[in-house]
């Protein structure tokens, strides 16, 4: 008899090299273990005579995925992965959960002359033959009911958790779920400190983590600091990715993907970050009160979340993507003769800049200009630690204020929704016109209240910190960080060719005349105004 290791070998040509493919819409699934799934695809494939080559394994991924597109199996299935002679898998609804992707996908390997097995079917599926056809069928839609049903059960489920304020999806991130018995169900959310995960990751604050995020885009006056740049500076400092972080909560290990810009702008902007239960972006109301249920503490207040919609909302058709790769002078180095933008020359061991406005068509620069990176890195870092490293530094921080008037604007909103479903027909019931009234009047008490509060606006404050801006710049993690203190003093640099009377030459303007005094550091440099630097007067 053949053995596991027999069983398992690299393709050989042998007409009978199988793909065993395994998957789970949930890795804690016990009734469809990968244990047990790999003994029935290695039994199926020893009573076959065959032996597998590779397992297309793909757990956390849903029946209703089509077989092409899963991230394991489509690879085999397109033909990216080499050759093979067919599939093995323990059942007809591993492969999936919709007659229809079910029945391409063995259409396409029965026209490419390929083998398909599953466990509990005597050899071979011949689509050719009425019989194994309508089988097959059959097995594919009673998996496809079967996925209806589990469906509609998650959907009835979810509307009466929504309706009793209880929770049925996964934290945002910044949270993690509390249940008052270690079997039982999320009684509240609670901010997410990092406390219950394993090391190293127990000393990731995820809470402060986007509370910080948020601060540092919304006292930045420099466009520097965006959602992008953002992502780009955690993936740089290894923090968890929110999906990585999702998994390391549920014990599983993290798969270590960057972090997306476009998911750190809607957790941002979520109204999930008020402690709200939350449904298709909007706070579930409670049905007494009118009012959003709170489920846990909130990141930030009413009038935060609405200054961070406001700056993150795209302006125009296209958002202006800020830089967010590590080199210091990215977007601050520019060509001398023609006062383009210079870009990254890569070399074999060592990168420059250089001006490419020709290669571009934008201009005929000759001789165009190349400087090695490190070389005016140095240069520029030793002048301007020279000339501004001894200042002291401002902090400038985002206050909120209360945000009475962004309350009041809420509670409006949620009355004129009231008005709108009662004009539509929703409360024309005796018992529900008396709810009806009961929450308007509770609304309306509460509008009034809010109107008779003073409002504090929010704005920017500047406070010192004690620290010197070469403190800051030695303290900042990388290249990137040290740009957005160049970016708050407005540095440009300029550049010119080897041949040229001035290398390169610090200011806001294209360049000074060549045989001018050089300026003044006042005249070159304005005030920083960003988010962490400011020269004390």
């Amino acid at each position: 008899m053949s053995t596991t290791t027999d069983i398992e070998r690299p393709y050989d040509g042998c007409g009978k090299c199988l793909v065993g493919l395994r998957r789970l819409s949930r890795s804690s699934d016990a009734s469809s273990s990968p244990a047990k799934q790999r003994d029935q695809v290695l039994q199926v494939v020893r009573a076959y005579g065959g032996h597998v080559i590779a397992w297309a394994d793909d757990w956390e991924v849903s029946g209703a995925t089509d077989p092409k597109t899963r991230p394991r199996l489509g690879p085999w299935l397109r033909g990216e992965r080499g050759p093979y002679s067919g599939i093995a898998g323990a059942s007809v609804d591993r492969l999936g959960r919709n007659v229809v992707d079910c029945l391409n996908t063995g259409y396409m390997m029965r026209d490419h002359g390929l083998t398909l097995l599953t466990y509990g079917h005597d050899g071979p599926w011949d689509l050719d033959d009425p019989h194994d056809e309508n089988r097959f069928t059959m097995e594919a839609w009673g998996a496809q009911m079967e996925l209806r049903s589990v469906q509609r059960r998650n959907r009835e489920s979810a509307v009466k958790a929504r309706r009793d304020g209880k929770i049925k999806y996964k934290p945002s991130y910044g949270y993690r779920y509390e249940r008052d018995l270690p079997t039982g169900p999320v009684s509240r959310a609670i901010l997410d400190d990092g406390a219950t995960l394993p090391a190293p990751w127990n000393e990731e604050d995820a809470a402060e983590i986007i509370r910080n995020v948020a601060r540092r885009i919304l006292v930045d006056q420099t466009g520097e600091i965006t959602e992008n740049t953002e992502a780009a500076r955690l993936t740089r400092e290894g923090l968890l990715s929110p999906e990585d972080r999702k998994r390391v909560l549920y014990g599983r290990k993290p798969q270590v993907s960057p972090w997306p810009g476009a998911s750190l702008a809607r957790i941002l902007m979520s109204k999930s970050a008020l402690g709200y239960l939350i449904h298709k972006d909007e706070p579930v109301l409670d049905e007494a009160t009118g009012k959003p249920i709170r489920i846990g503490p909130e990141l930030w207040n009413y009038a935060t979340h609405r200054a961070l919609v406001k700056k993150l909302t795209p302006k125009g058709k296209r958002r202006i993507r800020s830089a967010n790769n590590a080199y210091l002078l990215t977007k601050r180095i520019v060509c001398g003769n023609c006062h383009n933008r210079m870009y990254v020359a890569r070399g074999r061991s060592k990168n420059a800049w250089a001006c490419r406005s020709k290669f571009k068509g934008l201009t005929d620069c000759a001789p165009a200009p190349n400087i090695r990176m490190e070389e005016i890195d140095a240069l520029v870092e030793g002048w301007f630690l020279e000339e501004f490293g001894s200042g002291m530094i401002m902090e400038t921080v985002y206050v909120p204020g209360n945000g009475v008037a962004d309350l009041v604007e809420e509670v409006e909103a949620t009355r004129a929704r009231l008005r709108s479903d009662r004009e539509a027909g929703l409360y024309d019931s005796a018992d529900d016109q008396e709810w009806f009234r009961s929450r308007y009047a509770s609304l309306g008490r509460e509008l009034e209240g809010l109107r008779q509060q003073p409002e504090t606006t929010g704005g920017m404050v500047r406070r010192p910190t004690g620290k010197t801006i070469e403190d800051a710049w030695h303290e900042a993690a990388d290249d990137a960080g040290r740009r957005e203190i160049l970016a708050g003093f407005g540095v440009v640099i300029s550049v010119w060719p080897d041949s040229s009377p001035v290398r390169w030459y610090p200011g806001r303007m294209h360049g000074p005349e060549r045989n001018s005094e050089q300026p003044t550091t006042t005249e070159l440099l304005p005030a920083l105004s960003s988010m962490e630097n400011a020269v004390a007067a």
